[in-house]
C-alpha cells in the first residue's frame, strides 16, 4: 500500500499502512480524529483550531512506527510531527 493523505483545514495527515505497527497511540491520543470504526478512519477536519492542530501534531509525533506524518498547509512537506 502507498502512503495516503487525509486533508484537514490546518494540517493534513498522511498514513502508510505497510509501516504501521498498530500500537494505537493515535487512537488513544486523539480518538476524535483517529476512529477505526469510521471510513475514512482518519479525519483531520476535526482538528480545526490551532490548539487542536497542535495536539494532532503531538499525537502524530508519538507514532512509534512512523506510519503517520503531518503535512503543513501550503508547504507540501511531510514531517513526523
Amino acid at each position: 500500500m502507498t502512503r495516503r493523505t487525509y486533508a484537514g483545514p490546518i494540517i493534513d495527515v498522511s498514513f502508510d499502512a505497510d509501516v504501521c505497527w498498530h500500537a494505537a497511540e493515535c487512537v488513544r491520543g486523539m480518538p476524535e480524529v483517529f476512529d477505526v470504526s469510521k471510513r475514512p478512519w482518519i479525519d483531520p477536519t476535526r482538528a480545526d483550531t490551532e490548539d487542536s492542530a497542535q495536539a494532532l501534531r503531538r499525537v502524530v509525533g508519538r507514532c512509534p512506527s512512523g506510519a503517520l506524518g503531518i503535512i503543513e498547509s501550503g508547504t507540501g512537506r511531510l514531517s513526523s510531527a
